[in-house]
């Protein structure tokens, strides 16, 4: 009898505490719901709050809407860096979306504008850009290098995108355009139309078509109209080449992996880009631009060429890029079942002070 009474006790004692416990973990998990319904509610009212300030402010929104009107792209596009398939989305889209391409053509396709040409008056190009309403929103395209808008007081300064492309592959692509030309305009007679020798060849004899000078040309697309830009081999150059990059440009893809950049630019500016990933998938134009009879450099041209300090610095700027853009779409874009998708809106408001009465 003796033993039953000591061992009833521990038994009510041990139960009291699973009791204990058990209260505990329920009061945990109503805290916890309370918690997130707190939270819920307080985006609930965030929202609310939000589209009450705007509804008071419909004078604003209607002005920011119109705001989307006046935007004016400008891809800078580098030669051999499927510019002319990303092109073309932008004219198929022109129509549907409403708004208007523009083709910079410059005299002898020279990337880089005169001054007068860049200039204020009236006709000049920053001008034009800025200034001409009856063409926004526009996607202005070219062969031009990167132009500092904010020098000359203008406002609104456009936006920027561009692509880049691995810097042997897009000389080896462009030197056979030069002689074979592609399946765009198959009749056009290129201006090296003739010549048979192979991009192997010309590297072995060191011929001028593909030396290494050949391959400094992304770097002063993206630097711009200094005239240090365009000295081959300028560290200073490659340096500002990377800040304009980051610094002002909104997008810059790779050739390599377009559809991730058309996807992403429509997902950031649908007011062009709505519907191009789609026609980028199914259209007929997205991938029509091919070069004619290329051919793969053997390894030793390669291995020539990697030897350069120009190659070293134009691959040094393509991977920067590559790894901005890398960063950029890990942030945006996720992958399901095999297909790609853009990530919806991951922000909202909240605690917004003074609250509306």
């Amino acid at each position: 009898m003796r033993i039953l009474r000591t061992v009833m006790p521990h038994k009510f004692q041990l139960l009291a505490v699973l009791a204990f416990g058990l209260a505990v973990l329920v009061i945990e998990n109503q805290i916890r719901k309370i918690d997130e319904s707190r939270e819920i509610l307080e985006r609930t009212v965030a929202r609310h709050k939000v589209a009450a300030v705007e509804q008071r402010r419909g004078g604003q929104v209607t002005s920011s809407l119109s705001q989307a009107e006046d935007v004016v792209v400008i891809y800078n596009r580098v030669p051999k860096t499927a510019s002319t398939s990303f092109t073309n989305i932008a004219y198929d889209l022109c129509g549907k979306n409403r708004f208007h391409v523009l083709h910079i053509n410059t005299s002898k396709n020279n990337p880089v504008l005169s001054l007068q040409d860049q200039a204020r008056p009236l006709v000049r190009f920053v001008h034009n850009v800025t200034s001409w309403q009856e063409m926004k929103p526009a996607f202005y395209h070219g062969h031009v290098a990167y132009l500092d808008f904010s020098k000359y007081g203008v406002e609104g300064k456009p936006t920027y995108v561009n692509v880049v492309r691995d810097p042997i592959e897009r000389l080896v692509s462009y030197y056979y355009f030069l002689r074979f030309g592609d399946d765009y305009r198959p009749g056009l007679r290129r201006r090296k139309q003739g010549d048979k020798k192979t991009f192997d060849e010309c590297v072995a004899a060191g011929g001028p078509d593909c030396a290494p000078e050949k391959l400094w040309l992304q770097i002063p697309f993206f630097c711009g109209h200094h005239s240090e830009c365009w000295n081959v081999g300028s560290r200073w150059a490659l340096e500002e080449a990377k800040a304009n990059l980051v610094r002002e440009y909104l997008l810059v893809g790779l050739t390599e992996e377009l559809e991730d950049f058309v996807m992403i630019l429509e997902a950031v500016l649908p007011r062009f880009f709505k519907g191009a990933s789609q026609l980028y998938r199914t259209g007929k134009k997205s991938h029509l631009r091919k070069t004619t009879e290329k051919k793969p450099p053997a390894e030793e041209t390669i291995t020539k060429l990697h030897q350069s300090d120009i190659w070293k610095m134009e691959n040094e700027f393509y991977e920067f890029a590559q790894e901005q853009f890398q960063f950029v779409r890990a942030h945006a874009v996720r992958e399901k079942d095999g297909e790609l998708f853009v990530l919806a809106q991951s922000f909202f408001y909240e605690k917004i002070y003074p609250k509306v009465s």
